[in-house]
C-alpha cells in the first residue's frame, strides 16, 4: 500500500488519554491519514485546545458526532468512548460500509448476558454484536484480518492473558488454581477528575480496588474459558499504583506435572508466541519491569517454575496506553487493512 492510497480514519472520543494516545501513532502511520476527530463535551475546540503540545501537528477541529458524516469521510473509524455508548451507533457505522475498531467494554463479549450483567444497560443490536471479534491479535490473529468489527481488550486482560494462554492451550495448569494480581498506574483510570487518582491521594501509596468484582474478571474468563475449552473461573485482584503508565500481571497456577521445570515452560512460550513481534519472552532469572514497555507496544514476558509448590509463575508488563489501549486497536487496524502489524507502532520503550 502505498502513501497515495492513504486510508481515511476517524476518532470518535479523541480527548480522552485512549484518543489522545491514537491521534499521536495515527499522525505518523504510513498507510493512514487522520481525516476526522468527534466528540460530545468538546465539539466545537481546536484539538490543540486540549492539548496544546500537539499544535504543530494537528490542525483539526473537534467535530459533532454524526454518522453520517464520519461514514462519508473515513474508512476506519475507532470509538474510543465510555462503556455503554459504542453500540448505539456502531451498526449504523457497519451498515454504511466502515470498518470499525471499539476501545470500550460493549463488543468484547461473545455473550451480550454476560455485558448486561456486570455492565448493565439494555442492547439491541445483538446481530451486530456477533460478528465482533475479540482485538488480542496474539490468539486471534486470522479473526482480526477478516474483520469489519473488533472490540479491543482491556489493559488488564491483555497483559494477564498473554501471561496465561499458553498455559490454558497446552492443558499444563489446574485451572482452578490460576490466581492473577495485577498493578496499573493512575493513567488507566482515564482523564476525568476523581478523587483517588489526585496525586495526594495516589502517591506513596498502593491499593487494591474492585476486589472479587472488577469487570475485567469476566472478559478475562472468557478468553481462558475459550482456550481451555471449559467454563473457567478466575481470582483477579487488580491494584493501583502510584506511577503514570504500565501494568504488571502475575499470574500464579499449579502445574499438572510437577516435574516440569522453568526451560519447558519457556520453549512452550517461545514456540507459542513465535509469530508475535509485539511479545518477548525473557531469559531466565530476568523478570519485566513496566517501565521497559513505556511508550511501546511491546509485551514483556518473564517465567518461573517454583518446584517447591508445584506452581508455575508468569510475569507479564505493558503500557496500558498503548499494548493495552491504542497501540492494539492501530495493530488491530494493521492487520484488518492488510498492513504489517508492526507499522507505525512504536518498538522502543522511554527509558529510564
Amino acid at each position: 500500500m502505498g502513501d497515495f492510497e492513504r486510508v481515511p480514519v476517524g476518532i470518535v472520543g479523541a480527548s480522552g488519554y485512549g484518543g489522545v494516545q491514537l491521534v499521536r501513532l495515527l499522525l505518523d502511520h504510513p498507510h493512514v491519514e487522520l481525516v476526522y476527530l468527534g466528540g460530545q463535551s468538546s465539539a466545537g475546540k481546536s484539538f490543540s485546545d486540549l492539548y496544546p503540545h500537539l499544535e504543530h501537528r494537528v490542525d483539526l477541529t473537534i467535530e459533532p458526532v454524526d454518522v453520517d458524516t464520519i461514514a462519508r469521510r473515513c474508512r476506519v473509524v475507532f470509538l474510543s468512548l465510555p462503556n455503554g455508548l459504542a453500540w448505539k451507533m456502531t451498526p449504523a457505522l457497519l451498515e454504511k460500509g466502515c470498518q470499525v475498531l471499539d476501545l470500550s467494554a460493549d463488543y468484547r463479549f461473545f455473550n451480550l448476558e454476560t455485558y448486561r450483567a456486570w455492565y448493565g444497560g439494555d442492547r439491541t443490536d445483538g446481530e451486530v454484536a456477533s460478528l465482533a471479534v475479540y482485538g488480542l491479535p496474539e490468539l486471534y490473529r486470522d479473526r482480526v484480518r477478516e474483520a469489519q468489527l473488533v472490540g479491543c481488550p482491556g489493559c488488564y486482560p491483555t497483559a494477564s492473558l498473554l501471561a496465561i494462554a499458553p498455559l490454558l492451550k497446552q492443558g499444563l495448569i489446574v485451572p482452578e488454581t490460576l490466581v492473577i494480581d495485577a498493578k496499573s498506574g493512575t493513567s488507566g483510570g482515564g482523564r476525568q477528575a476523581k478523587t483517588h487518582l489526585l496525586l495526594a491521594e495516589a502517591d506513596s501509596s498502593i491499593a487494591a480496588y474492585g476486589v472479587a468484582r472488577h469487570r475485567h474478571t469476566p472478559e478475562i474468563e472468557q478468553i481462558c474459558s475459550e482456550l481451555a475449552g471449559h467454563e473457567i473461573l478466575v481470582q483477579f485482584t487488580p491494584h493501583l499504583v502510584p506511577m503514570v503508565r504500565g501494568i504488571l500481571s502475575t499470574v500464579y497456577a499449579t502445574l499438572r506435572d510437577p516435574g516440569l521445570v522453568r526451560e519447558d515452560i519457556a520453549t512452550i512460550y517461545n514456540a507459542f508466541y513465535r509469530a508475535s513481534p509485539w511479545v518477548k519472552v525473557l531469559p531466565a532469572g530476568v523478570f519485566p519491569q513496566t517501565k521497559w514497555a513505556c511508550g511501546s507496544n511491546l509485551n514483556y514476558i518473564g517465567i518461573e517454575v517454583d518446584q517447591r509448590t508445584g506452581r508455575v509463575i508468569v510475569l507479564s508488563a505493558i503500557d496500558n496506553l498503548l499494548k493495552g489501549q491504542a497501540g492494539q486497536a492501530v495493530q488491530c487496524m494493521n492487520l484488518m487493512l492488510d498492513i504489517e502489524e508492526t507499522t507505525g507502532l512504536p518498538t522502543l520503550g522511554f527509558y529510564p
